[in-house]
């Protein structure tokens, strides 16, 4: 499925008759037949390419081949790139996300990729990188997977079935596990290494936290903005709104690299997501003005079922989402003033 992921689609579909049948998202075909400018992938399939494992990892060999034939499911895609599952020969389960357009070599690009996985390798908030290829036509990095898989894919799963299965208490867990990872980020020092930018997570949105079985949560795509161009700000491909574009604005600053307070504000989006459901961030404005008539009860805004006490929480959460979103950079609260007020809130202490 990597193999087939970024095809022109006309292209594709002029060349039916010649590759079988096309698969759809989500197909576990393997067959297909290599077109001329593609000979690298071809010539991956006879000689295969080896993967290089991050030094924090040890593992046995493996090569593109066996990551091109064991791709069983497209988890997300994005500017970045696309992510899928992947399923090893000895069962061994992985995220392989392959990127659109690097932004630079062979040599850079494995040496931003083991720094970044030297980072991740020290908070248990932060999904491990695995293993990375940098070839003619496939660049990619292999992370851990995890069974439970992203908060998007759980939220959105549920919502299509109508029902909520996040309670508070587990929603609220997430989100103080995703703000300790950022705490970590951005508390690294020094903050800048040989022109790699440590302490920017840069694509924070809730289809890159990943959920463990004990509804524990870790961040993934650390840096990985350093690693690949971005054609759109994160978290930003699927809906266009007003309010939204123009906060997207200062996600991509005229320097072109995301900063803290962009983080602060994509965590800001998540959690309003989060809280109510996958609007609530392009009804910012309208949030705010309503915020009383919320804490009242006059309104409804949370998608799950909230009251007493965990309601009260819920409210304090609420204020701290609308404050990682104020139009002003230099007023979102910083990530270690976030989680003091997370951990209040999980001690009912306000």
């Amino acid at each position: 499925m990597l193999s087939r992921a970024f095809h022109d689609r006309k292209k594709a579909a002029s060349t039916k008759g010649s590759m079988g049948e096309e698969g759809s998202t989500g197909s576990t075909s393997r067959s297909r037949s290599f077109q001329p400018e593609e000979e690298e992938e071809a010539f991956g399939h006879m000689n295969d390419l080896p993967l290089t494992f991050c030094s924090t990892t040890s593992f046995r060999a493996v090569g593109l081949r066996e990551i091109l034939q064991s791709s069983v499911e497209v988890l997300g895609e994005s500017g970045l790139g696309i992510s899928e599952k992947v399923v090893l020969w000895d069962g061994m389960f992985f995220v392989a996300k392959r990127f659109r357009r690097v932004l630079v070599r062979k040599g850079e690009f494995g040496r931003r990729v083991e720094r970044l996985a030297l980072v991740s390798a020290g908070c248990e908030s932060l999904v491990p990188l695995r293993a990375y290829l940098y070839a003619k036509r496939t660049k990619l990095v292999l992370f851990q997977y995890y069974p439970m898989g992203s908060l998007a894919v759980l939220l959105s799963g549920a919502r299509k079935l109508g029902h909520t299965p996040l309670d508070w208490n587990i929603r609220l867990k997430i989100i103080f596990h995703v703000a300790n990872a950022i705490m970590f980020i951005h508390s690294i020092s020094p903050a800048k290494v040989n022109q790699l930018q440590m302490n920017v997570h840069g694509n924070i949105k809730a289809s890159n936290v990943f959920i463990r079985t004990d509804f524990s949560a870790c961040l993934s795509d650390y840096g990985f903005f350093q690693l690949a161009e971005r054609p759109e700000p994160p978290g930003m491909q699927t809906h266009k709104k007003p309010e939204i574009t123009d906060l997207a604005e200062e996600l991509t600053p005229k320097c072109g690299t995301p900063t803290q307070s962009c983080d602060m504000l994509s965590f800001g989006t998540m959690v309003l997501d989060i809280l109510g459901g996958p609007t609530a961030p392009f009804q910012i404005s309208i949030i705010r003005g309503r915020l009383n008539d919320i804490k009242e009860g006059r309104v409804s805004f949370f998608e799950f079922h909230v009251e007493g006490r965990d309601k009260m929480q819920a409210l304090l959460v609420l204020e701290i989402a609308l404050a990682c979103t104020n139009r002003s950079p230099e007023a979102r609260p910083p990530i270690n003033q976030v989680l003091e007020n997370l951990r209040r809130v999980r001690l009912s202490i306000e």
